[in-house]
C-alpha cells in the first residue's frame, strides 16, 4: 500500500458543525480507521489545517486531537497560497462564503463547502461555472441524503413498494432558546439577515436535494416564511433584534404530480420521534422515516379506521406500523461524502453533489422567500451553465 498524504484547509472548525460533524466524525475518524483505501493500492491520509479567525480556538483543537500545531492559521490568503493543500472546505459563516469561495477556487483549489453555496442565485451559479472553468472539482455537503432513514426510505422507493407516490409530508424543528435564561443552540447570527441567517436560507437547500433526489424535480414553490420571536439573546447575553425568519411552512410541486408538504421550524417542541420525519403516502404503501428509524404500512396490512369522535382509541396507530430493518452497517453520513468526494478528486469517481447541485439549493431558497414575500406560488425554472 502506498499513503498519498491530503492536505485539507478547513475553513470554520470552530464552529458546531464544522468541528463536530467534519473534523471529529469525518476527517479524524477517516485518520483512525487507517484513511481512505481508494482500491488500486493507494490510501489517502488526510492531514486537516485548521482556519479560522480565533487562533486561541485553533490551538485548542490541535492540541486535543494531537495535530500538528503549524497545521493552524488564521490567513485564509496565506493558505490559499500554500501549493501542498488541494482542498479547501468551508463551515463559516454563509455571508462570506461566496467570496471565499471565489477565492479558494482562483488559487486552483478543490472547494468542498457546507451549504448555502452563496446569498442569492446568481452567485451561486457563477461559482459553478467558475469551478468549472478553472477545472477544479467540488462538492456541496447534501448530508441528509445519507442517512439511515432516508436510505430505507430510498431502498423502498428503489423496490417499487409505494406504487404511484402520491404526497410527501415533512416535519423539522425543535425548541431553539431564545438565550434570555436558558444559552441558544444556535449562533445568533442565524436569526439575522443580514448575517446569512433565516430558517429558509438554511433547510430550503435541504429540502431541494432531498426531494430532487429521492422524488424528482420541484417545479413549484409556495412558502409562507415568519419571525414568530423577534427579539432572542446573543452569545453575550445581550438582546438584539431577530431580522430572519425562524419557521417556514412550504408546499412544494414535483414533476410526475407528486406534492411535498415541509413545516421547519425553530419554534416547537417536539412531539415525534425524531427531529425530523417524512411520510411518504403511494398506491400501494406508505412510509414514515426519520434520522434513522424507517417504519411501513403496506396496502394489504392498511387497517380500516372509523371516525368516531364518542369513543376513545382502543389501539395504537404507530403499532400497526412495520419497522424496516436496517439490513447494513451505517457510517456517519457526513463521513460517506467525504469519502465520496476524495474519490472523485483523487480516484475519478463519479459525483454529482456539485456547485451546480448547490445552487439549486440556493434557488430554492431564493424562490422560497420571494413566494413568502409576494403571497404566491412561483415556478422553479431549470438552471445550467
Amino acid at each position: 500500500m502506498t499513503r498519498k498524504t491530503v492536505r485539507i484547509a478547513m475553513n470554520g472548525v470552530t464552529g458546531r458543525m464544522g468541528y463536530r460533524q467534519h473534523l471529529v466524525r469525518s476527517i479524524l475518524a477517516l485518520r483512525e480507521q487507517g484513511g481512505l483505501d481508494l482500491g488500486d493500492g493507494t490510501v489517502l491520509w488526510p492531514e486537516p489545517v485548521l482556519v479560522g479567525r480565533r487562533e486561541h480556538a485553533l490551538k485548542a483543537i490541535a492540541e486535543e486531537h494531537g495535530l500538528d500545531p503549524a497545521n493552524i492559521s488564521t490567513d485564509v490568503d496565506a493558505v490559499l497560497a500554500d501549493d501542498s493543500i488541494d482542498i479547501f472546505f468551508d463551515a463559516a459563516m454563509t455571508s462570506g462564503r461566496e467570496e471565499i469561495l471565489k477565492k479558494a477556487i482562483a488559487a486552483g483549489k478543490h472547494v468542498y463547502t457546507e451549504k448555502p453555496t452563496a446569498t442569492g442565485l446568481e452567485g451561486a451559479i457563477e461559482l459553478a461555472r467558475l469551478a468549472r472553468e478553472a477545472g477544479v472539482k467540488s462538492g456541496v455537503v447534501q448530508d441528509k441524503l445519507f442517512l439511515p432513514g432516508l436510505l430505507k426510505l430510498k431502498r423502498l422507493i428503489d423496490g417499487g413498494f409505494f406504487g404511484r407516490i402520491l404526497s410527501v409530508r415533512g416535519e423539522f424543528g425543535y425548541w431553539v432558546f431564545e438565550g434570555d435564561w436558558q444559552e441558544a443552540q444556535r449562533p445568533s447570527w442565524n436569526y439575522r439577515s443580514e448575517d446569512g441567517g433565516g430558517i429558509v436560507v438554511d433547510m430550503f437547500p435541504h429540502w431541494e436535494y432531498v426531494l430532487h433526489e429521492l422524488f424528482g424535480r420541484v417545479t413549484s414553490v409556495n412558502a409562507l416564511a415568519q419571525t414568530h420571536i423577534p427579539t432572542r439573546w446573543d452569545e453575550n447575553g445581550k438582546p438584539y433584534d431577530a431580522t430572519a425568519d425562524d419557521s417556514a411552512y412550504g408546499i412544494f410541486q414535483i414533476e410526475g404530480g407528486i406534492v411535498a408538504q415541509i413545516n421547519s421550524s425553530w419554534d416547537v417542541r417536539v412531539n415525534r420521534d425524531e427531529l425530523v420525519e417524512f411520510q411518504v403516502d403511494g398506491t400501494e404503501g406508505s412510509a414514515v422515516a426519520g434520522l434513522r428509524n424507517c417504519r411501513v404500512q403496506h396496502r394489504s396490512s392498511t387497517p380500516k379506521p372509523v371516525w368516531n369522535p364518542d369513543l376513545p382509541a382502543t389501539y395504537s396507530f404507530r403499532d400497526q406500523w412495520q419497522e424496516v430493518p436496517d439490513n447494513t452497517e451505517f457510517d456517519n453520513g457526513f463521513k460517506v461524502q467525504w469519502e465520496l468526494f476524495l474519490q472523485h478528486v483523487y480516484a475519478g469517481a463519479d459525483y454529482h453533489w456539485d456547485l451546480l447541485a448547490g445552487a439549486r439549493g440556493v434557488q430554492m431558497a431564493e424562490l422560497g422567500l420571494k413566494s413568502s414575500t409576494e403571497g404566491r406560488r412561483l415556478d422553479v425554472p431549470e438552471i445550467s451553465l
